[in-house]
């Protein structure tokens, strides 16, 4: 039985892009087989490989989200170089950009302008807050608008409203935009036509505070912050064990609460005692009920602990660290790790999550250096070595 290939395979991406949310989208059409043109500035280059130099000299956040791709450093403010990326425009498929609000607008680089010139193409605009409206032109990093769509007013404790620890902003507006792509590709295998695709940080992660959100316009009120608690269902909660270690675990409903308490507690009687025996209630008496739980696991270790609710059939996890996810054994024993190759070597990165049964197994090529594909791309577009040649030293490519 013969493999399939990669489902993009043959579809070519232009990307005008910078940070995370266009390069992680990207990527994401890089790993399922597409050619990724990664258009960057010659004087650095996308500011994410400035980041830091985590990844054995490269940034973290560049190695994520922009492997598999071509590196083309070009600067668009010279025409010459503005030539260069709509010609590889024209003969592209999809093109992708997050420029400043206007900015690609001022080039003639935004969707709308494109599809209009090149019917076929998939042309995707990432903004902050969208084409329209009063925040238009404001800036919108991911911090900010985790903030502006209440996500943080919902994340930490009653006290200390927090972030979430990634950049959820920035990775929702990527994987839609990701499956704007897809979508749009489908429809133009129907219709002939391509056309713009609008992703915006704000609409994207508005949409993924669809339970707080819905709670507030609904029922009066947003979620309280609670920290690692839920905040309407007890016990579901981290406690500590004898180990030091943290351990997760969530009761959905009165039957795990009742084996929690026969098989792990050693408390049945609490089963039945009107100020736990629902959820409601010991929603109500949640300090008591916390207290109950962490006195019988703070008496485990977190072996100990895990194995007897998950004997008991509850819920529950271990408070795992950064390094404890990359040594999870259920990512070894699936096989999930593989190497991508970088400027600074080999590096160990994860499968794409989604898995495609019976077909090729995911393109996770290597991280580009800055410009490292420019000249190959230029020959293929029929410029002579003298035209590159004058081009590098005008300071226009690199």
């Amino acid at each position: 039985m013969s493999t399939q290939p990669l489902p993009l395979d043959g579809v070519t991406v232009v990307a005008v892009e910078q940070a995370v949310a266009a390069p992680f989208a990207t990527r994401q059409l890089a790993d399922l087989g597409a050619r990724v043109v990664k258009i960057e500035r010659p004087d650095g280059g996308d500011f994410a490989r400035g980041y830091d130099t985590a990844a054995r000299g490269l940034a973290s956040h560049f190695v994520w989200c922009n492997r598999g791709k071509e590196s083309v450093a070009v600067d668009l403010k010279d025409p010459r170089g503005l030539a260069v990326v709509r010609q590889l425009i024209g003969e592209a498929d999809v093109f992708v950009q997050n420029l400043a609000q206007g900015a690609a607008a001022r080039l003639g680089l935004d969707a709308a302008t494109l599809c209009a010139a090149h019917p076929r193409l998939v042309a995707v605009d990432i903004s902050g807050y969208g084409a329209g409206g009063p925040y238009a032109h404001k800036r919108a990093y991911d911090m900010l608008v985790q903030c502006e769509a209440g996500l943080v007013s919902v994340t930490g404790t009653p006290g200390h409203p927090v972030k979430a620890g990634i950049p959820a902003a920035d990775i929702a507006a990527a994987m839609y935009a990701f499956s704007g792509v897809l979508a749009a590709l489908l429809r133009r295998g129907t219709t002939g036509r391509g056309g713009p695709v609008e992703v915006s940080m704000l609409d994207a992660l508005t949409e993924w505070m669809g339970h707080p959100l819905h709670h507030g316009m609904h029922g009066g009120e947003a979620p309280a912050r609670t920290g690692l608690a839920h905040s309407v269902i007890a016990p579901y909660d981290a406690y500590a064990t004898a180990d030091g270690e943290r351990v997760l675990l969530s009761v959905q409903n009165d039957r795990e609460w009742r084996r929690l308490t026969e098989q792990v507690l050693g408390r049945p009687e609490l089963a039945d005692d009107p100020a736990f025996a629902t959820n409601a209630a010991r929603t109500a008496n949640r300090e008591r009920t916390d207290a109950v739980v962490a006195r019988a696991l703070g008496a485990l270790t977190v072996k100990e602990a895990l194995a007897g609710l998950d004997a008991a059939g509850i819920a529950c996890a271990r408070l795992n660290t950064v390094a404890d996810v990359a040594a999870h054994p259920q990512l070894a024993a699936r096989d999930r790790w593989r190497e991508v190759e970088s400027p600074a070597g080999a590096l160990r990165a994860l499968l794409p999550p989604i898995t495609l049964p019976g077909g090729s197994e995911p393109r996770m090529g290597a991280v580009p250096a800055l410009g490292e594909h420019t000249d190959a791309t230029l020959r293929a577009l029929g410029m002579t070595g003298e035209q590159t040649a004058a081009l590098r030293r005008d300071g226009v490519i690199a």
